[in-house]
């Protein structure tokens, strides 16, 4: 288990896959480490939605997708 986030301390166990996935999306797109910390707590947030115990990459793709509509539509 890694423990994410600064002033927000919370804690995601990610697979090799999510972190991959995840890593990407920052060298792709640019994202900084607190967009990072967001996109984590937005994955973990659709993961609760679901009543999923684990993030699984399709909650990362999906918190990617709305941190980069948020990031075009909102900057």
């Amino acid at each position: 288990m890694r423990k994410w986030g600064s002033s927000h301390s919370f804690f995601c166990e990610l697979s090799l896959d999510c972190e991959r996935l995840l890593e990407r999306a920052m060298a792709q797109q640019g994202f900084y480490r607190p967009r990072h910390d967001r996109i984590l707590k937005v994955a973990r947030t659709i993961a609760d939605l679901e009543a999923a115990s684990a993030i699984v990459p399709k909650h990362i793709a999906e918190a990617i997708q709305y941190r980069t509509l948020d990031r075009t539509f909102w900057a």
